[in-house]
């Protein structure tokens, strides 16, 4: 799933049972042995929508469930505005039931767009964009190689909790660049690259 997009996460009942009177728990496994996270708890047509207290911080406002579904047994939940850091193991859990179900979700970052804004005999001047990254990633350029590339100090804009980050080098040599962004919290990157020619630098 990428950043931005709303997702559901499916669970229901092979049973079909009607759970509007039953209890059903979505939690998700926290990072470095942080215990559980509340993600949305239903109880007899109470919940973290209308009330309920215990949700944790970073899932208010952004979970809900099919209500009219409940009579066919779904519990299923859309976790809306999805952020890199929703990415890991979740449970759907049916207390009095004794069923519980296992889901992965993985939530990858924006890639980056690249633009040339400027072309001369001496360089090509290359423009990269992240937008609506959450949270704030590191972003630079990059030869075929891996290593890093002078480039100017980025542009960074909030737009509410997402970072849209602008980056810009020149480039005098022909050859592959990329642009690279790193979520460090998680430690996945996602990557663009294109293909520069200097007309002035002729390779042999």
């Amino acid at each position: 799933m990428k950043e931005g997009t709303d997702v559901m996460l499916p669970c229901s009942l092979s049973t079909k049972e009607n759970v509007e009177s039953k209890v059903f728990d979505w939690r998700k496994v926290a990072q470095k042995d942080d215990g559980l996270k509340e993600v949305f708890m239903y109880e007899k047509g109470f919940h973290y929508n209308n009330g309920r207290p215990g949700q944790s911080e970073e899932f208010k406002g952004r979970v809900s469930h099919f209500e009219d579904e409940l009579k066919h047994g779904n519990a299923s939940i859309i976790i809306r505005n999805m952020k890199e850091a929703d990415s890991g193991d979740y449970t759907c859990h049916f207390p009095r039931l004794h069923q519980m179900f296992h889901l992965k979700l993985v939530v990858v970052a924006p890639e980056p767009d690249i633009n040339i804004i400027d072309a001369t005999d001496d360089g090509v001047l290359l423009q990269c964009e992240v937008r609506g990254a959450v949270p704030k990633p590191r972003v630079e350029w990059q030869d075929r190689d891996g290593n890093k590339l002078p480039a100017e100090d980025p542009q960074v804009s909030e737009r509410g909790d997402r970072y849209h980050i602008t980056l810009q080098t020149t480039v005098t040599k022909t050859g592959s660049c990329r642009c690279v962004v790193t979520q460090e919290e998680t430690n996945r990157r996602t990557h663009a690259e294109i293909y520069v020619a200097i007309i002035g630098k002729i390779p042999p």
